[in-house]
């Protein structure tokens, strides 16, 4: 997921540029459906999701170096 965190726009590569007014207004239906009690939890489980995806992302990534600097062609 390609994400660019400036001072203008959040870029996600589903979503196209959104503003901050855009990026409040989705914060704040989020806030609405989940209640505060509940945020705690879904940011966990988002950071814990974003972490594994890092780690298996970078494993794949030096299995394919080590295999490129294994093969002798």
């Amino acid at each position: 997921m390609a994400m660019s965190l400036g001072l203008g726009a959040l870029t996600l590569a589903f979503l196209p540029t959104i503003g901050w007014q855009e990026t409040l207004v989705i914060f704040g239906i989020i806030l609405i459906f989940f209640g505060p009690k509940k945020l705690p939890e879904i940011a966990d489980a988002l950071g814990a999701s974003i972490r594994r995806f890092k780690n298996a992302t970078a494993e794949i990534k030096n299995d394919i170096e080590s295999d490129k600097h294994d093969d002798p062609s």
